[in-house]
């Protein structure tokens, strides 16, 4: 039987192996490869005597007519580590409901890239035992959390892992919006949106849109602009209690804003968008010898034309 806990204690956790008795298991549910490793996770806990627990929408793809189920919502709260088997997309989805319960989440790559999702299928029963005898390297990464304001009043909030976009839509016209940090005027800019990225975000669409990488260690937030209609225009990094405020200006177009990629809202003139650091932290958990830059070498092709010298 699994019981409620206490969740979203705001102090940092102390995360042991020796409390990762329920384990919670999400998975993309769009590819037979991903049912597949998930059975395979589900039958190897229930050999060790540990409790697989499934979320209900990953529950509806697996064939197990008896096994114990929980909504996404409040699968943090009663589980002592989650599984995610997919891409980075389904980690950041994961992120997103389990980050405010300070359980510690896995990352099994069934996607393309791989950046948070980084234990290879191949290896995955053996990576999580390393895991499970508590042989891990504990990552923990920030969210950023915005909030949208009209004539003075709060309209929608919402959470990012990577990134928090301010865009125009399908128009391909530019948008107008003003740059306040910590309170201190930065600029008016014309461009096509302005990315403002964590570390983790850094590597995913602020990188196509020529940021830095910055390491996930630091305590930073990077802004990109994109395609600003001036050449002088470049990215800027702050520190990560910086307070961010977008003022929205006269345009053709309504911008929109959106958080990790989601569901985008519409912001008019004189709006306000206020970005800042999310008070939880994600808990990511990498099996021994995660190296970050040996993930960048790998996922962004660095040293691939001189290895393929050397091999001629």
């Amino acid at each position: 039987m699994i019981r409620l806990r206490r969740s979203g204690a705001m102090a940092q956790v102390q995360i042991s192996h020796k409390s990762f008795r329920n384990i919670g298991l999400i998975g993309r549910p769009d590819k037979s490869s991903v049912i597949e490793t998930l059975c395979l996770i589900h039958d190897h806990l229930l050999s060790l005597g540990l409790h697989p627990v499934f979320d209900t929408q990953t529950a509806q793809l697996v064939p197990y007519a008896n096994t114990q189920t929980v909504s996404r919502a409040l699968l943090g709260e009663v589980v002592d580590l989650v599984i995610v088997v997919g891409g980075d997309g389904s980690l950041l989805h994961a992120a997103r409901a389990l980050v405010k319960y300070n359980t510690p989440v896995i990352g099994v790559n069934r996607g393309r890239l791989g950046f948070l999702t980084d234990i290879k299928p191949t290896e995955v029963i053996f990576k999580l035992d390393q895991v499970l005898k508590g042989e891990f390297q504990l990552d923990r990464r920030f969210l950023l959390e915005m909030e949208v304001r009209s004539k003075g009043e709060s309209i929608y909030n919402a959470i990012a892992l990577n990134d928090i976009v301010l865009h125009s839509g399908k128009s391909v016209h530019m948008i107008d919006f003003e740059l306040n940090i910590d309170g201190q005027y930065v600029y008016r800019q014309h461009s096509d949106g302005l990315i403002v990225s964590t570390p983790t975000g850094s590597t995913a669409y602020a990188l196509s849109g020529g940021g830095p990488i910055v390491h996930p260690s630091m305590d930073a937030i990077a802004l990109v602009p994109m395609h600003p209609h001036t050449l002088s225009s470049r990215p800027i990094v702050v520190g990560g209690q910086s307070e961010i405020k977008l003022v929205i200006r006269e345009n053709r177009v309504l911008p929109m804003v959106s958080a990790d990629g989601q569901h985008s809202v519409s912001m008019g003139v004189g709006d306000t968008l206020h970005i800042r650091k999310h008070p939880f932290k994600l808990n990511l958990l990498h099996p021994p010898g995660y190296d970050f830059y040996m993930a960048c070498r790998t996922k962004l092709g660095w040293n691939q034309d001189f290895d393929l010298l050397k091999q001629d």
